[in-house]
């Protein structure tokens, strides 16, 4: 039932003795809540007695009716940061913006490095043959090439008959002395006027040498001898070899 007025407070009475526990009787069934009694005064604190027997359960009381909403309360701390969540679906294309106006044209940039080579083009059509050039100047002569192989021999010559004759003539200086020369020429005559070699032999080896010694004409072999030093006396001979 509804809540009774408080009651005014009774005079305290006096504490009674302590009775003896009685035995614990049955569970009644739960009475309806009856009006509040006026609270009494408070009496003296008898002593404790002895804690008695803990009965059994009595069943679940009704519920009662609901209580009033209570004050809001102060806000409580932020919470910790939660995982992100998943990327949400991609919006609608917008609509094109205007177009800027066109800016200034940029200085001109450096040259940029030069790339790799690109690869060989095929090859063109043949050009129209050009104009024949004037002839160049003569090239210098060549090398000497390699000897040849040696040819066939030839057909044996008549046997024919030699004639060869010795011609000499001398020079003698007694005092064959430094820078001085001694010649002899050798000279071809009768059936053998023609001069095929010759050569130059001396009466000592010592302080000079033999300067020339050739055909000095058809007919004739000269030979000449230069001194380097004091040689004393020196005879030279100069030999002419004679032919037909």
């Amino acid at each position: 039932g509804p809540t009774g007025a408080t009651g005014a407070t009774g005079d305290v009475g006096p504490a009674g003795p302590a009775g003896a526990t009685g035995a614990t009787g049955p569970t009644g069934p739960t009475g309806l809540t009856g009006p509040a009694g006026p609270t009494g005064a408070t009496g003296l604190t008898g002593p404790a007695g002895p804690a008695g027997a803990t009965g059994p359960a009595g069943p679940t009381g009704l519920t009662g009716p609901t209580g009033a909403a209570g004050a809001t309360g102060a806000p409580g701390a932020p919470g910790a940061m939660g995982p992100a969540g998943p990327a949400g679906p991609a919006g609608p294309t917008g609509a094109t913006g205007l177009t800027g106006p066109t800016g200034a044209t940029g200085a001109t940039g450096a040259p940029g490095a030069m790339g790799p080579a690109g690869p060989a083009g095929p090859a063109g059509p043949t050009g129209p043959t050009g104009a024949t050039g004037a002839t160049g100047a003569p090239g210098a002569p060549g090398a000497m090439g390699p000897a040849g192989p040696t040819g066939p021999a030839g057909a044996t010559g008549p046997s024919g008959t030699a004639t060869l004759v010795f011609v000499t003539a001398s020079a003698t200086d007694t005092a064959f002395n430094n820078n001085e020369e001694l010649t002899a020429t050798a000279t071809c005559s009768g059936a053998t006027p023609r001069v095929i070699g010759g050569g130059v032999q001396t009466s000592s080896n010592q302080k000079f040498q033999v300067a020339n010694s050739w055909p000095s004409a058809a007919d004739a072999w000269t030979a000449t001898i230069v001194s380097f030093g004091s040689a004393g006396s020196v005879t030279m001979t100069t030999y002419a070899i004679c032919v037909p």
